[in-house]
């Protein structure tokens, strides 16, 4: 080949490379900046924040009784039924018992003959004091006699007249022993009296309280046996509930017992009804049940209209823990790392940081911050998998992890 034609090839391959670095050129633009990723906040605010219990609670009568009768006899007369609302006090039935009636006749006669003895004693009494007044007179006269006149009066006659005194004074002391025991006997007869009056007036079965007849077990004719032993296994009468204050019974899991007390705040819905009905803790046992592990607590709830009835259940969210004008975020911006808890928050460069937080306690969608953020600062509140510290984001206020006007219950 000659060296024209290598010029002219090597020129032509110039010619062909420059158009392609040409256009090569053209493509290669000075690359954008991404804008940047938009991040979901919300600000740290102060507010009032509730840690709450929700657990299913069943109402029961505030009391209830079977009541029995205290002696044996038949139905005479039975004045309720289911439903009657009673009063304290109030005549429920009336047993017949005619051995009763005798016994308390007895009784009397015995208190009337009692009463016979002791003035027949009170009459005993004043005759041996009569009689010892006139032998010790007597004595007494002589006594004197003998002393002024030694020898006039025999000793012997001395001897006998002192022999009688100290006999009548015998005698009235004995009178008024029997007198003694015939006021003792008096007081048995009023005892005895008593007992078979007590018993006659039990006959008549009462209402220990005012309430509702939930059960009646007996009709007029029925015999009904004395329920005051444990050995017979005797009919009630009526059961009797007094249903115009119920307790609302709660089992409390064994982690919130700690946070029960006395006047806690509860919200009572009923079921039936939907109706949210404010209350508070009165009382609870202080004991878990072995089986369930769970503590029994109780509130009070008046029923004068009785709208509401044993055996209803309800939905109560007790608050446990209560905290004022507190620091608090959305429960979704706490995340936790090794055990620690942090929240990425935005700063005022809108860069994302890394921040380590103490938490306190925590409602039903928000968290208590007790360190590591102040207010008004913002924190991420979702993706949060998706930003790195250090990172600029655009922020934009989430609505949805906003806190509720009426607070954070």
């Amino acid at each position: 080949m000659s060296m024209r034609s290598s010029t002219v090839v090597i020129g032509a391959t110039i010619l062909v490379a420059l158009p392609c670095l040409v256009f090569t050129g053209c493509k290669q633009k000075q690359p954008t900046s991404a804008p940047p990723a938009t991040a979901s906040v919300a600000p740290v605010t102060r507010g009032d924040l509730f840690n709450t219990l929700t657990v299913a609670g069943e109402f029961q009568p505030y009391q209830e009784v079977e009541l029995h009768a205290k002696v044996s006899g038949y139905i005479r007369r039975i004045n309720v039924d289911i439903g009657d609302r009673v009063k304290g006090g109030q005549v429920i039935a009336t047993l017949e018992v005619p051995e009763l009636n005798a016994q308390v006749a007895g009784a009397e006669a015995e208190i009337r003959h009692s009463k016979s003895e002791i003035s027949r004693a009170q009459s005993g009494v004043a005759l041996a004091e009569a009689g010892h007044a006139a032998l010790h007179a007597a004595y007494t006269r002589l006594a004197e006699a003998s002393r002024v006149r030694p020898g006039l009066v025999a000793e012997q006659e001395l001897d006998d007249s002192h022999a009688k005194d100290l006999d009548a004074e015998a005698k009235v002391n004995a009178a008024k022993a029997a007198l003694e025991a015939a006021r003792e006997q008096l007081g048995v007869s009023n005892a005895d009296h008593q007992r078979v009056a007590a018993l006659q007036g039990y006959s008549v079965v009462t209402a220990p309280f005012g309430g509702v007849i939930t059960m009646r077990f007996a009709d007029v004719g029925s015999l009904i046996q004395a329920g005051t032993t444990s050995n017979t296994q005797s009919m009630p009468v009526v059961k009797l509930a007094q249903s115009d204050l119920l307790r609302l019974r709660m089992p409390i899991p064994e982690e919130d017992v700690p946070y029960i007390k006395v006047g806690g705040d509860v919200a009572i819905k009923l079921q039936a009804t939907g109706k949210v009905i404010a209350g508070k803790i009165v009382r609870f046992t202080r004991e878990l049940t072995t089986a369930t592990r769970t503590m029994l607590a109780e509130v009070d709830v008046p029923n004068s209209d009785l709208a509401l009835s044993a055996g209803m259940t309800a939905e109560a969210t007790i608050v446990l823990q209560e905290q004022k004008d507190v620091l608090t975020v959305p429960a979704g911006a706490v995340l936790k790392e090794s055990g620690q808890p942090y929240v990425l928050i935005v700063d005022a460069n809108n860069k994302v940081q890394k921040v380590s937080v103490g938490l306190g306690i925590q409602g039903p969608d928000r968290i208590e911050i007790t360190q590591g953020l102040s207010e008004h600062e913002n924190v991420i509140v979702s993706g949060q998998a998706n930003y790195q510290p250090g990172q600029a984001v655009h922020p934009e206020i989430s609505t949805i992890a906003m806190p509720k006007q009426e607070g954070a219950q």
